[in-house]
Formats: C-alpha cells, structure tokens, sequence
C-alpha cells in the first residue's frame, strides 16, 4: 500500500469556512477514485504548523492506484477549488506501508 500526504499553505484572504468545504469536497473523493482504501484530511491545528493550515491524506491499494489519482476529474476539481481558494504552497509525500 502507499499513504500519500499533502500539506497545504494558503493566504490570509483563505477563510475557515472554505479551508473546511476543501476537507469536506476532499473526503468525499473516495466514492469517486478505485483503488483507494481510506482517505483523510483535515485543518492543521498542530502549534508547529509551519503555515501549513490543511492535511490531505489517501491510502492506495497500490501504484497503478495512485497513478489513476492524479488525472482523476473528480481529484481534479478539488485541486482547482485548492488554487481557487487561495494555495500558496503545497508538500507532499509518498510512503510504501
């Protein structure tokens, strides 16, 4: 399996009120996405944050899952709403578990 973790910056004009839409549209991506065997997010409220206000996490069955992720339209259009609302970086890592 492979987790996959995201963490998001964004600017000051970013309200609560959307950086919670973002986790809810994000969570709702696993009725929409095949080979996913959990998905996860949520605002940041760790007091050493670095400015990184959301997590986004996923767990793959395997690579072809994750590769399938990427392009997916339904991972697209929260990555948009992502840059709509405000992103000013993002990190992301990948783990074999």
């Amino acid at each position: 399996m492979i987790d996959r973790t995201i963490l998001v910056k964004f600017g000051e004009q970013t309200t609560t009120e959307q950086l919670q839409e973002i986790v809810d549209r994000f969570k709702a991506l696993k009725q929409h996405l095949n080979g996913v065997v959990e998905v996860n997010a949520g605002i940041n409220f760790s007091d050493n944050n670095k400015g990184y206000q959301l997590v986004l996490r996923v767990r793959f069955e395997d690579q072809a899952a994750l590769e399938a992720y990427g392009p997916n339209p339904e991972h697209q259009a929260v990555a948009a709403l992502i840059r709509e609302y405000g992103r000013e970086d993002s990190i992301a890592a990948n783990i074999e578990v």
